[in-house]
């Protein structure tokens, strides 16, 4: 049957990883092993205090509607979590819990932003970013992160970009995909040149118990006269390894909340309550084998750096947050996604090719060390072993 699709859905983005793991499971399937560098995803289990208390909560009659936007105590919980981590006052009426961060993401951008309206976003970046601002209508404006800068903000650059159209700004730190972490610096200029302009920061801060440099990343939410215009995006996936639980929330001023409040009634009603009980407790709870992962996340990124590093025609820069790497592979004289076709093909390795988190990501592959140290030295053999084939 041949559909009559609405135009929004037409051109609408997805992400790359799930269309690689499609074919990875088509090569398992066949018998080839697989080292799977691609998924984004901690392969660490929830943490046992924190699956008990869903185990509980089952026990406990938590199996009904919530509010739109999360038990209070979850919301008390976040509140002060907020304040303790990130030195952020806000309150339960800041704050909505929703199934995961993308609908934060989605929520946001379709409250405040229609045709005509400009967001700036970074590049290389989460792709989910550009197609939500397309999908709202919104004209997407890259913000290039380039390796010669650190993957950060350039703040001159920015400055040229932001013009009457502009509703938008989107901050990751530390970011996907290259595991760049804004400085105090970049954060506190961003702000001063829109201090004054009605301008919307959504600063995605998903990954931010996973710095290796001891030091919390600086929120922009932070300071005074930015709190009411930032959003807030964070969650539970990646820091407690949650990613089945589908548990997320957002931070932002309250006149926002009631809009996302009547559009999670629309969508969702609510996120599971066994979830929102199990993330009290993440919050709440002990956090060594939060710590626990995060050393063994370092441990693994300077593994798959150094070995990188060592095979000729590719270079690395250390990241200092996230899970992933973001090697240059120019000197292989491959187009990027060439290049992680080519390995997955020939040494069996899952990857990203950079292009696919935006233009600027060309000439760099996104690999995600979350996996075990033995998987990392396999593929970083196979890497080497089918680089070698390539004549360069």
């Amino acid at each position: 049957m041949n559909f009559k699709f609405a135009n929004r859905v037409l051109d609408i983005g997805t992400e790359k990883a799930f269309q690689v793991l499609a074919k990875c499971r088509e090569l398992e399937r066949e018998g080839k092993d697989i080292i799977h560098l691609q998924i984004g995803e901690p392969d660490f289990n929830t943490p046992k205090n924190i699956i008990d208390k869903g185990k509980w909560a089952l026990d406990h009659g938590y199996t009904h509607y919530t509010q739109n936007v999360g038990l209070i105590e979850l919301r008390e919980a976040i509140v002060d979590y907020t304040k303790n981590y990130k030195n952020i006052n806000t309150n339960i009426n800041e704050i909505a819990v929703v199934p995961g961060g993308k609908p934060i993401m989605f929520y946001t951008i379709m409250a405040l932003v229609e045709k005509g309206d400009e967001v700036i976003y970074p590049n290389p970046g989460y792709p989910i970013y550009e197609s939500l601002i397309r999908f709202a209508g919104g004209t997407p404006v890259p913000m290039p992160l380039i390796e010669e800068n650190d993957f950060r903000v350039d703040i001159d650059d920015l400055r040229t970009k932001i013009n009457k159209n502009t509703k938008m700004i989107i901050l990751n730190s530390p970011a996907n995909p290259t595991g760049g972490i804004l400085t105090k610096e970049d954060i506190e200029k961003t702000a001063e040149i829109i201090k004054d302009k009605e301008i919307y920061v959504l600063s995605d801060e998903i990954y931010d118990r996973l710095v290796y440099n001891k030091t919390v990343p600086f929120s922009i939410a932070s300071i005074p006269y930015m709190k009411d215009k930032t959003i807030i995006l964070n969650g539970f996936s990646k820091t407690y390894a949650m990613t089945g639980w589908r548990i997320g929330y957002g931070i932002m001023h309250e006149n926002l909340i009631e809009k996302i409040d009547r559009m999670i009634a629309n969508v969702t009603s609510n996120t599971s309550a066994v979830a929102q009980v199990a993330a009290i407790e993440a919050l709440r709870g002990p956090q060594d084998e939060v710590d626990k992962m995060r050393e063994e996340f370092k441990i693994r990124r300077d593994l798959i750096v150094d070995g990188l590093n060592s095979i000729d025609g590719i270079s690395c820069k250390k990241p200092e947050g996230a899970f992933y790497v973001f090697p240059n592979i120019e000197k292989l004289g491959l187009k990027s996604e060439e290049l992680s076709d080519y390995l997955l093909k020939e040494a069996n390795v899952a990857v990203l090719d950079g292009a696919s988190f935006g233009e600027y990501g060309e000439g760099h592959l996104r690999l995600s060390y979350a996996t075990s140290q033995e998987n990392i030295k396999k593929a970083i053999d196979r890497i080497d072993k089918a680089v070698k084939r390539i004549n360069i």
